[in-house]
């Protein structure tokens, strides 16, 4: 994710080819982006697809699941 404004309740991605899609509030596969506005960096999967005017937007748009490797530490043993 690139940024979400949930006041204007549209955003946009860029893909992995670099392509930036718009995505509006009822593109996201939950009904809503999962963070609000706070969602920069996010890794997420979509479908692209072109509405009437041929513009590309993303469409079913769901947060990837965080790797857990690097997430937890181990702490001094006892």
């Amino acid at each position: 994710m690139l940024w979400f404004n949930p006041a204007k309740r549209h955003g946009f991605i860029r893909t992995d080819d670099g392509e930036r899609l718009r995505v509006d509030q009822d593109g996201f596969a939950a009904g809503e982006p999962p963070m609000g506005d706070r969602c920069r960096g996010t890794r997420v999967s979509f479908e692209r697809t072109d509405d009437e005017v041929d513009e590309a937007r993303a469409m079913n748009v769901s947060v990837l699941p965080l790797h857990a490797a690097g997430r937890a530490r181990m702490r001094g043993r006892h």
